[in-house]
């Protein structure tokens, strides 16, 4: 969990009327969609299950500015989705993995990810719009669930897995599927050349109709194919050439009206700027292993943190079976394990164990360990005020989400409240547990407890937290 001073996380869209293009409906290649024996309800269900292991499984990029550009990119496609196609159920959303790999994928019912090499590696927006373009296509089609339509041998609550083993690709599916539970060696998702196609036309039409040359897409596939060498790219790998592909879209590109191609290189420099000056990010394989070395559980061997953006990579520590007694202020004792160390941190008191806080960047983020603080709200009950501090949490952490609704607990013999929330770590970019716990004072403020643990080892740290709060003694006088 981070703490830092609020910040923008959203960049202003480009107006898509303004720059609007004349496409000659009548000329593109007509593309129906096929038979589907699933609901679109079942392709968000579908692809909420795989998005939630992927981003369980593979590092995120948390960097504004590289997902806003991104984000931008995939608002400007879907607000043009002709009425025909569609899909009220379907939730769109646009996320960027930290791997080196020259990759993309969706999802059935919206999500996408974009590996930080397939950004790094286009030379213009309109490259970048132009994958989008593609894999937006497969999404809109819904060609996950009409392939399994056809084939008739998947179940939906198995297909999670089926799908996560084809984006991650051939090379390095053997390796992340050793360590997915999901049965990630089965190419659910590597689609036929037919789907290929329709994938290519239909997103170069939708390319014109949000201001890009659709020419854009198939030099970008001349790109990927280039910059792969010769080993060929993952994104080549799951998406086969349907045969004359750059062709084919070029001459798709010929019978639609282009009157402005917006959007010039001028945003992607800056991205490419800031990617340059971050940490080296690893590949889909080096991700993999490091998450493959991982002790199962919280054994006293500790856990080794996969790569985020901030480059970091430590083994912390499980909590010892060791306590020590801190008293952080004059009115306040606490105990916590022996091997946490408190680390002042603004005005509260962070215990965390080592290389559970991380400093830099004008920022302190601890993926491990428990906050203690004190704090003035506006007024009003302690539930008014707990909301209060969660909302200025979650500002300064944009993926804060609650997981349900307050417990009450008791604290020195006071009654305080607790509730459970998820977050993404900003130093490690995986899903991490926060546990939050208040009581009120004497004068009136608020004591605050937060704990953070990473998700695979919430379990451990919860018990942590609770025997923590059932020994803080507070001394201010008040009941």
């Amino acid at each position: 969990m981070t703490r830092r001073s609020p910040r923008a996380t959203t960049v202003a869209l480009a107006p898509a009327l303004a720059l609007a293009l004349v496409v000659a409906a009548s000329a593109q290649t007509p593309i129906e969609m096929r038979r589907n024996s699933y609901s679109p309800e079942q392709d968000v269900q579908l692809g909420r299950q795989a998005a939630a292991e992927i981003t369980q499984q593979l590092p995120r990029l948390n960097d504004e500015r590289t997902t806003s550009f991104i984000q931008g990119i995939g608002e400007r496609l879907i607000r043009e989705i002709p009425a025909d196609f569609r899909q009220p159920a379907f939730r769109y959303s646009f996320d960027v993995l930290n791997l080196s790999d020259i990759n993309a994928f969706a999802l059935p019912g919206g999500p996408m990810f974009l590996n930080r090499g397939m950004i790094q590696a286009a030379r213009t927006e309109a490259e970048v719009a132009g994958v989008m373009a593609h894999e937006l296509a497969h999404v809109i089609l819904r060609h996950g669930t009409v392939q399994a339509t056809e084939g008739q041998k998947f179940q939906l609550g198995a297909m999670a897995g089926q799908v996560l083993g084809a984006i991650i690709g051939g090379r390095t599916g053997a390796a992340v599927g050793q360590v997915s539970e999901l049965g990630a060696g089965v190419y659910f998702m590597k689609y036929g050349r037919e789907f290929e196609r329709e994938a290519d036309l239909f997103g170069a039409q939708l390319m014109a109709r949000a201001g890009y040359d659709p020419r854009q897409m198939a030099a970008m596939f001349q790109t990927i194919e280039r910059q792969g060498g010769n080993r060929a790219p993952e994104w080549l790998s799951s998406h086969p050439n349907p045969g004359n592909r750059v062709h084919a879209i070029n001459r798709e590109a010929e019978m639609l009206q282009v009157a402005a191609s917006p959007g010039g290189r001028g945003d992607l420099e800056s991205v490419h700027a800031r990617l340059k000056s971050l940490p080296q990010a690893p590949t889909t394989e080096q991700a993999a292993r490091a998450r493959q070395g991982q002790p199962a559980g919280g054994g006293a061997s500790g856990r080794e943190r996969p790569t985020g953006t901030t480059g970091r990579s430590v083994r912390v520590e499980p909590p010892s079976s060791q306590w020590r007694t801190h008293q952080p202020g004059d009115f306040l004792r606490l105990s916590v394990p022996a091997n946490w160390e408190p680390i002042e941190v603004g005005g509260s008191i962070r215990y965390a164990p080592e290389g559970g806080f991380f400093a830099g960047g004008g920022q302190s983020t601890f993926t491990h360990g428990l906050e203690v603080g004190v704090t003035r709200m506006g007024g009003g009950n302690l539930q008014r005020q707990t909301d209060e501090l969660l909302q200025g949490f979650a500002r300064n952490n944009p993926q804060l989400k609650r997981e349900g609704g307050y417990s009450r607990t008791t604290i020195s013999g006071r009654q305080g409240l607790t509730a459970t929330l998820s977050n993404v770590s900003e130093a490690t970019g995986q899903r991490e547990a926060v546990n939050v716990s208040t009581v009120p004072l004497q004068d009136g403020s608020l004591l605050f407890m937060v704990g953070v643990a990473p998700a695979d080892e919430a379990r451990t740290y919860l018990a942590t937290f609770g025997r923590v709060r059932q020994s803080v003694q507070i001394a201010d006088g008040g009941r």
